[in-house]
């Protein structure tokens, strides 16, 4: 019917050619990175940035692609990031560098090294990051290595000499005791030592770094060389003159007494001895000797040589030196004066102290073995008991300390030194090692400090171009920034010396505004405390203005942060005068109270008596005045009063009560009920009785609208009702007397007598008395129970401890049954037997307290024998003939303790 044509119905509309594909131009850096920027996947980005990285880039491109490249992909940008920080260390090491290069050379010029100062340079440096290891830096360590070696070895060499000074005195000495022809024979060769050793101090003095020597070698060189001159300048002459009295008869002889008794007997004439031994050829002069001098002179040698022989019997090589050279100066004093044999006992002693001075240096060569021994094993220890860096470098200090005091008790030996410093060496490996970590850590923990700096600088920047800030989240970034500051690592005192300035001054800038802020505030706050001030003294007070005043406070107080202890402060100084002004009205409304009621009277005077037996500590008293608290407040001493007053004016029958009004007999029924348990019902009196005063929450308490009246119906408690309900509860106006009020007549004695309990209510001030009182004395009883159940059980664990059944505790100190209590004395009084290990256990489940770590296998095994018997009464109902099965075996202090944490629970129960 209609024709349909090909076309669209919108064929009409121009053709709407396609848009070609959006062309994506390359990056401009894609051709520096090598398509880094072009690339699919970050795989791949991160792959191209690698290899780009290989062809060592410069530093300006680097920075442009970590620019561009940060944006993008932060995986591949960490790569050309590393690589910056690398560059930028690399830096600041070259400088480093370079500064304590200057430093070494400085040191290395000077005409006198001090050893002290070139170790304070390595260590300095290496406390800078400076890299020891690399070039400069290497070989100026080396050389000043050298150069303290060369110092060190010229102070060793002068102990040697010292040394070798008195070991070459020594032997002429020894030659001096021996015959003239063994020191002629031995003088060449003594010229020839004496001859080297002066060559060799002269090579120490020529030496040209002699003059960094230590101050206190130099003055030993010299005295060496004077003390060896002085004995050897008087040895030649001596030798000399006795070769020319051996030779000519009437030649003197020499000085040397040995030697001149020898060429007297060569001659035929008698020696000193032989003249002594014969009085009468005694020199006139020996026989004159005070026997006095003679017996001090003997005493003073005799004193001298106990000394050498003692030091000398105690290996101490130094001492025994000391000791010689003592007794050599108390000879040249009193020698004249001894007889032959202790001068034999003299020479001897001085001949086994030059032999004592060998073993000395033996000695030193075994110490020396020893440190070498203990060097070579610091790198030769078990697997997991390798030293660390820092113990590494404290325990090679000492090593190397212990080596220089042994090479003051001997001669050197330089090829245990070799093998020694090799050893030390190869160990100090493993400080450079530390040193160099050490120093990496510094570094990374500079480069993170800095950034800290510049982070705090761009927030502060920041929070300076923002609107008004919120001055909390400011003082928690505060905070934040000081607790990242202080958790930045450790760095060099040098480079924190530097950087401290400067976080100070960027936190002084950063805090700035929060200070002004927070003085601005203060200066607030402080006018907010004048105001409560002023509110606080007014005659008058307003609660709405101090609300309103507090309101103000609390918005301030949120809105700017002060310091925790100063805003306490304020807001003590703040609500002071508030406080002040309430406790002034308070008081007051107390005054304006008037008088107590008879029944407030009687329940302060209660609360008093029973706060008096709280403070005398017994219980009976307490319990007692307790007992008689509660009577006051039921009212009982006013109802029984009230009671004798109405009987005075009951009258003969009780049709009255009929025949009143209504409004009578409903003062009437009133009385009735909350006097029913104390009286029979009073007659009605000539004058209406007042309505009883009844308890009502909620309506005369302080700061409550008095005026106020209770809804209609709805007394406050069930003990009102009967006085609500009105004429529902007896027949009235409105009830017409109708059943239902027969019906539901008895619901004023259902709760007539809760009522009376009850008693009206208390006024503020007795109120708070009794409650007081109430709550001391329970305190106080809970303290006496737990004082009394804590002596109850002391004294049974003694009277277990001891078998006395005489010392149990009785049953009321225990509050268990008498035959439970039977039981135990039984169990006491007789002799240890059995076992009661699984007493315990049944004890500290019934108790459920914790079992000793021991004996928890043995628990979880009870544990599920008790789970299959199903019939058995558990542990909390045997738990007094558990006790008995423990007091009836042996005592010990473990399951003392235990008994005793079980029954701390048991007998509350």
């Amino acid at each position: 019917m209609f024709p349909f044509s090909s076309r669209n119905k919108m064929s009409d509309a121009p053709e709407v050619n396609p848009a070609p594909a959006k062309h994506t131009e390359p990056h401009p850096l894609d051709a520096l990175t090598g398509g880094a920027f072009s690339a699919a996947t970050s795989g791949e980005r991160a792959s191209r940035i690698r290899e780009w990285l290989q062809t060592q880039p410069s530093a300006e491109q680097l920075q442009e692609v970590f620019k561009e490249l940060s944006g993008r992909d932060k995986g591949a940008a960490r790569a050309v990031r590393e690589r910056l920080d690398e560059i930028r260390r690399a830096k600041g090491q070259e400088a480093i560098a370079a500064e304590w290069a200057e430093k070494a050379q400085g040191l290395l010029a000077a005409a006198k090294l001090n050893i002290a100062d070139a170790l304070a340079w390595q260590r300095d440096a290496a406390k800078a990051g400076a890299p020891l290891s690399r070039e400069p830096l290497a070989s100026l360590k080396v050389q000043l290595a050298e150069r303290m070696k060369v110092i060190e070895d010229l102070q060793h060499r002068v102990q040697v000499q010292r040394e070798a000074a008195v070991l070459l005195a020594q032997r002429i000495e020894v030659l001096s005791t021996k015959p003239w022809r063994d020191a002629q024979a031995a003088l060449e060769a003594l010229r020839t030592d004496v001859g080297r050793w002066q060559q060799q101090a002269q090579e120490l003095t020529d030496d040209p770094s002699w003059a960094s020597v230590e101050a206190r070698f130099p003055p030993l060189l010299d005295a060496s060389r004077t003390q060896l001159l002085v004995v050897w300048d008087a040895f030649q002459p001596a030798v000399a003159q006795a070769v020319a009295a051996s030779e000519d008869p009437a030649a003197a002889l020499p000085p040397v007494p040995v030697w001149a008794d020898e060429l007297r007997v060569a001659r035929g004439q008698p020696s000193e001895a032989a003249a002594a031994a014969q009085p009468a050829v005694r020199p006139p002069a020996r026989s004159k000797v005070d026997p006095e001098v003679r017996d001090k002179a003997m005493q003073s040698v005799r004193d001298a040589l106990g000394k050498l022989e003692r030091e000398t019997a105690e290996g101490h090589g130094k001492a025994s030196a000391g000791a010689a050279a003592a007794l050599r100066s108390v000879l040249k004093t009193h020698g004249k004066h001894i007889d032959a044999a202790l001068e034999q006992q003299v020479h001897t002693a001085l001949v086994a102290a030059g032999e004592l001075e060998g073993w000395q240096r033996w000695s030193a060569d075994q110490v020396r073995e020893d440190l070498v021994a203990r060097a070579e094993g610091l790198l030769q220890r078990p697997e997991g008991q390798a030293l660390g860096g820092r113990k590494m470098q404290e325990t090679l200090r000492q090593l190397r300390e212990q080596w220089k005091q042994a090479d003051q008790g001997g001669p050197a030996n330089h090829a245990l030194w070799k093998k020694f410093d090799e050893a030390c060496n190869a160990a100090h490996k493993v400080v450079e090692a530390w040193l160099e970590k050490v120093r990496a850590d510094a570094a990374e923990h500079k480069a993170q400090r800095v950034a800290l700096l510049d982070e705090v600088k761009a927030w502060t920047a920041a929070q300076a171009a923002a609107g008004q800030p919120d001055w909390k989240a400011v003082n928690r970034a505060l905070h934040q920034f000081g607790d990242r500051w202080r958790d930045g690592g450790h760095v060099s005192e040098k480079v924190f010396a530097e950087l401290q300035p400067q976080w100070k001054e960027a936190m002084a800038a950063a805090a700035a505004p929060l200070e002004t802020a927070q003085k601005d505030s203060l200066a607030r706050r402080h006018a907010l405390i004048d105001e409560a001030t002023a509110l606080g003294a007014a005659s008058t007070l307003r609660v709405d203005a101090v609300k309103a005043l507090q309101q103000r406070w609390q918005a301030e107080a949120q809105s700017v942060p002060l310091d925790r202890k100063h805003e306490q402060k304020l807001w003590d100084a703040f609500r002071k005068p508030i406080d002040e002004a309430f406790n002034r009205k308070s008081a007051d409304r107390d005054k304006m109270a008037g008088e107590i009621s008879a029944r407030d009277r009687v329940v302060l005077e209660a609360s008093k008596a029973l706060e008096e037996a709280n403070a005398s500590g017994d219980a009976q008293k307490i319990r007692g005045a307790m007992v008689a608290l509660e009577a006051a407040l039921r009212g009982q001493a006013l109802a029984n009063e009230a009671a004798a007053s109405a009987a005075q004016n009951r009258p003969a029958t009780a049709s009255d009560n009929v025949t009143s009004s209504p409004a009578e007999g409903a003062a009437a029924s009133e009385g009735e009920g909350a006097d029913a348990d104390q009286a029979p019902p009073p007659a009605a009196a000539p004058k209406p009785a007042p309505r009883p005063v009844v308890a009502v929450r909620g309506d005369d308490r302080p700061g409550m609208k008095k005026d106020a009246p209770a809804l209609p119906g709805r007394p406050a408690r069930p003990g009102d009702r009967k006085d609500g309900r009105g004429p529902r509860d007896a027949s009235g106006p409105g009830r017409g007397g109708d059943a239902r009020g027969d019906r539901f007549g008895d619901r004023g004695d259902r709760f007539g007598d809760r009522s009376e309990a009850r008693g009206p209510r208390l006024g503020d001030s007795a109120f708070r008395a009794q409650r007081e009182a109430l709550e001391h004395a329970q305190l106080t009883l809970r303290k006496l129970a737990a004082q009394a159940h804590g002596e109850a059980l002391t004294q049974l664990i003694a009277a277990w401890q001891k078998r006395d059944a005489a010392q149990l505790p009785s049953v009321q100190e225990l509050g268990v049954q008498a035959s439970v209590r039977t039981a135990w004395t039984q169990a006491v009084s007789a002799a240890p037997q059995g076992d009661a290990s699984e007493a315990l256990l049944r004890l500290e489940m019934a108790a459920e307290v914790p079992t000793p770590a021991e004996q928890l296998q043995a628990r979880r095994a009870l544990q599920l024998q008790l789970l299959t018997r199903r019939n058995d009464p558990t542990p909390v109902q045997t738990w007094g003939q558990d006790v008995a099965r423990v007091l009836a075996s042996a005592t010990d202090e473990t399951s003392a303790r235990r008994l005793q944490n079980a029954l701390k629970t048991l007998l509350r129960k």
